[in-house]
């Protein structure tokens, strides 16, 4: 991989970041005005858009997060006291406690995840642009240095 890094470089990872960071400061303030904290709302995504054959436990929450499995526990723990989460035990291993979201989780996450959708359409395609941008910038520097590497072969 090429190892130097051009000024456009730079400016095509800043903008990727900017709207990364732009699209998550629209999240956590939509999730604030909810009477969430952003990793709550996080949660309460998280086990309903849990992938296919994946079990809503604390362990593959944490995963899906990216955070502790202590952190996830407290995060349940405030949902279960605001109504939004209820833990039940598994249905062919009662040790087993899974998550599910209360009608209140459900619709609290409906709203904000119908106000998260209208965020995207307005601002994802500077997203997208962004991204396309910075891996764009990555495949032609790879794509320059495997020409160079295989005509030095030769």
């Amino acid at each position: 991989m090429d190892k130097s890094l051009s000024v456009a470089d730079y400016e095509s990872l800043a903008e990727l970041r900017y709207q990364i960071r732009s699209y998550l400061h629209f999240s956590e303030e939509a999730a604030r005005r909810a009477g969430l904290e952003p990793q709550q709302h996080q949660l309460l995504l998280a086990i309903k858009g849990l992938p296919a054959g994946m079990t809503p436990r604390i362990g593959e929450l944490a995963e899906r997060l990216k955070i502790r499995h202590h952190s996830t526990v407290e995060l349940t723990n405030r949902l279960v006291a605001g109504g939004y989460v209820r833990r039940h035990r598994g249905e062919t291993d009662r040790r087993e406690v899974l998550l599910v979201l209360t009608t209140k989780g459900e619709h609290v996450l409906r709203e904000l995840s119908l106000s998260h959708r209208a965020e995207l359409l307005s601002q994802g395609p500077a997203l997208i642009a962004a991204l396309r941008r910075a891996v764009q910038r990555s495949k032609r520097k790879t794509a320059g240095k495997n020409i160079i590497h295989h005509r030095r072969k030769r």
